[in-house]
């Protein structure tokens, strides 16, 4: 059967294909643990990971495949909506309350590259941007990619989405992904109500401010090591001073983040 190129995201761009009902894509040391996980997720009757069927004799792991649309940059307008972030929003809290009865086996080897500076015993997704989820009318269904999932807070879960999906950037930056000029701080508080976070939530802010360094110093690691997708974006963005304006902005606006969430 013929392989179908998909868009991917800027670690697997290029190489990860559609095969009739399944999808091929580079597995990694941790996929057959990541498997388990899925499969898990699913088994409490949550249908928006990837059904996994397991690793093929060239070393591409087979999923398969999940039906909708899953914007990329520049994000069509319909992605950019309240509706759809809260719909996110929410899948990851049902997402994150079917993972609660996983456990993480004696001497599991999860990828510390997105994982939480704090651990935690709950399995996250920690990078959930636009182009991890599938929609269906502009709901969002499933959540893609688990390549970087690791035991953490879902709190850091939660900044992650905030940081990529509110987005938490310098409004010109931002628009460089092709997001058009939204209200940070009201978008901050849909994705909270959404999640159905209790009173005293201003500690998202928190979290999402060590998301943001973790993320700048991921990205750094990736330009390290040479690897050609990151140093592209890297530059394309800017290099580091991106990643110190992303910073400096929300530390001024930080107030204003806190006084939205409530």
């Amino acid at each position: 059967m013929e392989e179908e190129p998909l868009q991917g995201g800027v670690a697997n761009a290029g190489a990860v294909v559609r095969v009739g009902p399944y999808v091929l894509r580079p597995s990694n040391p941790h996929s057959e643990l990541i498997h388990r996980f899925l499969a898990s997720v699913r088994a409490t009757g949550f249908a928006g990971v990837p059904e996994p069927v397991g690793v093929d004799p060239d070393g591409r792991e087979r999923l398969v495949y999940v039906e909708g649309e899953v914007p990329f940059p520049p994000f069509p307008p319909w992605a950019q909506t309240e509706r759809a972030l809260a719909s996110v929003s929410r899948l990851l809290a049902r997402f994150h309350r079917s993972a609660a009865g996983f456990v993480s086996p004696d001497g599991a080897h999860w990828s510390p590259e997105l994982a939480d500076p704090n651990g935690g015993d709950l399995v996250c997704h920690n990078d959930v941007c636009l182009e991890n989820v599938v929609f269906r009318d502009g709901i969002a269904v499933a959540l893609l990619d688990f390549d970087f999932a690791a035991p953490g807070r879902p709190l850091y879960d939660l900044a992650q989405l905030a940081k990529m999906c509110v987005p938490i950037d310098t409004p010109e930056d931002a628009a460089t992904w092709g997001w058009e000029p939204n209200d940070p701080f009201g978008r901050l508080a849909v994705l909270a109500d959404a999640y159905g976070l209790p009173p005293g939530r201003s500690a998202l802010v928190d979290v999402v401010e060590e998301g943001i360094v973790q993320g700048g110093a991921f990205v750094r690691r990736r330009v390290e090591r040479g690897e050609p997708a990151f140093v592209r974006m890297w530059e394309t963005m800017g290099g580091q001073a991106r990643y110190d304006r992303r910073r400096s902005w929300f530390e001024r606006h930080r107030a204003r983040f806190v006084e939205a969430v409530g």
